[in-house]
């Protein structure tokens, strides 16, 4: 019969055929074996037991009798055709939560563990309850729900694609959105006319409401029931131990290895339809055998269906390989360099500016940017560990007769920057920031856009850190990410994911770390959950989710623990209170340690060592790592914001941000001279000085996502004016000098989470500004100002005050933007010495405040032009909870 040979290939005959004998062979076996399950089930003692409901109701029930189902049907009948699943937290011990080992891929636990040290487990509503318990009745709405629903639905289309192909079902998870089942079909290729029968086989599946069945089986026979599917064989042989159970689950002909739960029975899924394919390979290894995987969507209702369809053509629209193509922001080429884009102009603009963003708020919140090599030894990773576990996905060169490779993560290269000389513990925490060119290998099925790439860049960080400073420097980059993301209109669920069982380091070094997570997390502010036994094998992590404009969510953003890090490069600093030792001295001291040390060892297959532990020197202490990333690879960011702003970025974030429009050829010169002032002053600028009509050059700025238009003829000309056009805005905003138009525009100017160029306060006290000749030349007299355009940050029409002239009250008799404005302080000559205007804190009295002025041109007297730039670096509901002074 089929096989997987030595190789690890399938060996023996396949035929493409509808419903397979394999399938009655399998259905034999299933039926004898489902037999003796519901024996032992009925042989189960029964006794009486309490159902609790969330709302503290108490239902009276039988162990081994009465189901979810009886209860939910109890209720309410429409209840009980609406929900998917239960949670359940047993109050007793109960022994078939940890019976059964998962075949089928899936390494979670049966049972999770929430915060309280309860064990929670979702169970089948056909399925008795075995002790008392309470219970959560979950629908579709809830995120448990959905992801049992399309677990349920990868069945269904399992059984379609047998059915229909006879094909050899190997692995069908629930995805975020949908589902997918990989089938090996031999050598045929799917095509769309096999798609929309495989669709239609799924909808009649749906209409003969088939059960879902359950039942725990041994290894042996697990391997007699699918004795017919070699990949199912390998999976029991490799993941099953001797002696040891699992399940499976039955819907009509389609039997599989399953943990569950499931859906009541297949006629929950009202719409059903087939989305996309792709290639696979068996266990993800692409020396094994080809698999052609078919990705599907299910809901309980019609209505959702076409929710869904409705948003999958706005995302079609958004989709940033079409923008990207539109806009020609990048292009990805499928032979010269698979998996790398070419960024053009306009695209570069994007990516630098959000290297920008990042590299100013390292300035402000102290991270120093090295620079590290794009390749190294094969060595280096050999310490890290990524040679002997992340080897594949790795680029390697022979150099020299040596293996060298292109750096995949950045953390190695920072650990030897921190080991370069002797740490203190006065030099904690230090925290590096590369921005370095990283490659990983990915398959060629996987790529994917932006979105998956095998070249990119992330605004990548490694924080050392002594154990006391966990807590604030992971709460400093909690609040450094929700501050970025809110930049972007992103909103931001956390999770604290917890210690897994194959974990490095002891039990008290990792409930240390959680502690000091979950602090800074309570400390945040912001609601998080729970990921119990998520965490990675060097430490716990925070997982950030983004959601965008469309309610997609993505994870870019980290903060993780790393305690392996630190002992696999032997990094360490000298503790508070530690003498210095002579060089000589320590010397010897080092070599006598050494001599009685004895730590850990690595070898390679050859029995080779390519890892030694290191001493930790007496008075010395290890770091702790934090990996930290904001925005992650800065190409997937991207690919995240052209589809968030579906192609029409803010103005400092826009490759596009001015076009002039001159209304005929004689005015050319001029806006060439307006697009090389608005260069001058940081802006990208260009000018159509085409032939074409008014309108049609202002149309096409306005469907190239422009920002604004600046239209220019007779009378800007000779005023040194522009008349503006908004994206989006349905009148023209008028007519600006060109000094108040870059004013406009530097207020939606690259933003920062503190003002620069601002002074701070001093114990109250901020240093007098030097005036409107700082840092330039001062005109060489009045009359040359006077007569020259205004100058930047100036309003249009309006004298700059005298020297001297601080006064709000003397403001208020310039033009009549502050006429009515009652203020029972002279409030410019209070900023001087105070950050707000009624102190040190801000009050309603602000926002009152900057409210009024708001509608008119920034402020030209200095304390006060800084008073409103800060508040303008606040939102709104921010400003709103600002208390009365």
């Amino acid at each position: 019969g089929p096989r997987i040979g030595e190789t690890g290939k399938f060996e023996g005959d396949f035929k493409v055929q509808k419903d397979a004998p394999y399938m009655k062979k399998r259905l034999e076996v299933w039926e004898r074996l489902f037999k003796q399950h519901q024996k032992k089930l009925e042989s189960s003692p029964s006794k009486k037991i309490q159902i609790e409901l969330p709302d503290g109701t108490v239902k009276e029930g039988t162990a081994f009798k009465t189901t979810p189902m009886d209860i939910a049907t109890g209720i309410s009948k429409g209840l009980a055709n609406a929900v998917v699943v239960a949670k359940l937290i047993y109050k007793e011990p109960v022994a078939s939560l940890k019976q059964c080992v998962a075949a089928d891929m899936d390494d979670e636990p049966e049972v999770a563990e929430p915060e309280g040290g309860e064990e929670s487990v979702l169970w089948d509503l056909t399925r008795p309850l075995e002790g008392s318990c309470r219970m959560e009745l979950l629908k579709f709405d809830h995120p448990q729900g959905q992801d049992v629903f399309w677990h349920s639905s990868a069945h269904i289309l399992g059984q379609a694609m047998e059915r229909q192909f006879g094909c050899h079902l190997t692995i069908g998870p629930a995805l975020e959105s949908g589902f997918y089942y990989d089938g090996f079909f031999g050598p045929k290729n799917l095509g769309q006319e096999d798609f929309d029968a495989i669709e239609k086989q799924a909808a009649e599946i749906c209409k003969e409401q088939q059960p879902f069945e359950r039942c725990i089986i041994s290894k042996d026979e697990a391997l007699e029931l699918f004795s017919d599917n070699p990949f199912k064989v390998q999976l029991i042989t490799n993941k099953v131990p001797d002696g040891a159970l699992t399940s499976c689950y039955r819907c009509g002909p389609l039997i599989d290895l399953c943990r569950g739960p499931h859906i009541p029975n297949t006629g929950r899924a009202k719409a059903f339809a087939v989305t996309k394919n792709s290639g696979a390979y068996w266990l993800g290894d692409q020396k094994l055998d080809s698999l052609q995987r078919i990705y599907a969507i299910s809901f309980p209702s019609t209505d959702l269906m076409k929710d869904y369809k409705k948003f999958q053509e706005e995302a079609a629209k958004r989709d940033h390989r079409n923008i990207g193509k539109q806009q020609e922001l990048f292009m990805l080429h499928a032979t010269a360099s698979p998996g790398s884009c070419f960024w053009f102009p306009l695209g570069a603009r994007i990516y630098n500016r959000l290297v920008e963003l990042m590299r100013n708020e390292y300035r402000l919140r102290g991270f120093s940017e090295v620079i590290t090599p794009n390749m190294y030894t094969s060595s280096l990773f050999q310490t890290s560990g990524h040679w002997q576990n992340y080897r594949d996905d790795m680029y390697s060169l022979d150099i020299e007769k040596q293996e060298w490779m292109l750096k995949p993560m950045n953390c190695p290269g920072h650990y030897l920057m921190f080991d370069a000389r002797v740490r203190s513990y006065k030099e904690l925490p230090l925290r590096f920031a590369d921005f370095g060119v990283l490659h990983r290998n990915e398959a060629s099925g996987a790529l994917s856009g932006l979105t998956r790439v095998r070249r990119f860049q992330q605004d990548d960080a490694h924080i050392f850190a002594r154990p006391d400073q966990i807590k604030n420097e992971v709460l400093s980059a909690l609040e450094f990410l929700s501050w970025t993301y809110k930049l972007f209109g992103f909103e931001a669920t956390f999770a604290l994911s917890t210690r897994p069982k194959k974990a490095l380091g002891s039990k008290e070094i990792w409930d240390f770390a959680e502690t000091q997570l979950r602090a800074a997390l309570d400390e945040f502010g912001k609601e998080w959950s729970l990921n119990p036994g998520d965490g990675a094998f060097y430490g716990p992590k925070i997982d950030i989710r983004l959601m965008d404009a469309m309610k997609r969510k993505f994870q870019c953003g980290t903060v993780q623990l790393d305690f392996v890090g630190p002992i696999r490069f032997n990094l360490q600093y000298r503790k508070e209170g530690a003498e210095e030792v002579q060089e000589g001295d320590a010397k010897a001291e080092a070599q006598q340690a050494a001599a009685d040390w004895q730590g850990a060892v690595e070898k390679d297959d050859k029995g080779n060592v390519i890892w030694r532990e290191g001493r930790l020197k007496a008075g010395f202490e290890r770091p702790v790592i934090i990996h930290r990333a904001i925005l992650g690879s800065v190409e997937r960011m991207s690919a995240i914001l052209m589809e968030h702003f579906a192609g029409k970025f803010p103005l400092w974030l826009s490759p596009k941000q001015i076009m002039v429009v001159p209304v005929g050829d004689k005015f050319n010169a001029y806006a060439q001279w307006v697009e090389r002032q608005l260069m001058l002053h940081g802006y990208y600028a260009d000018s159509d000085t085409s032939g074409k009509t008014l309108n049609k050059k202002v149309r096409e700025a306005q469907l190239a996502a422009w920002n604004y238009v600046a239209v220019v003829g007779d009378k800007e000309v000779a005023d040194l004016t522009v008349n503006i056009r908004e994206r989006d805005v349905e009148k023209p905003l008028g007519t600006f000098s060109l000094a108040a138009f870059i004013q406009l525009l530097d207020k939606q100017a690259m933003p920062s989470s503190q003002p620069f160029r601002v002074f701070e306060a001093f114990e109250g006290r901020v240093p007098e500004s030097a005036g409107p000749a700082s840092g330039a030349a001062a005109p060489a007299a009045a009359s040359k100002a006077a007569a020259a355009p205004a100058s930047r940050g100036m309003a249009p029409a309006a004298a700059a005050p005298a020297a001297g002239v601080a006064s709000l009250q003397q403001r208020k008799q310039v033009p009549k933007k502050f006429a009515g404005i009652v203020v029972e302080d002279d409030v410019e000559a209070f900023l001087e010495n105070h950050p707000y205007v009624k102190g040190f804190k801000p009050s309603q009295q602000d926002a009152e405040l900057y409210s009024t002025l708001r509608g008119s041109n920034i402020p030209e007297t200095p304390h006060l032009r800084r008073w409103f730039e800060h508040m303008e670096s606040f939102t709104r509901m921010e400003r709103e909870s600002w208390p009365a002074a």
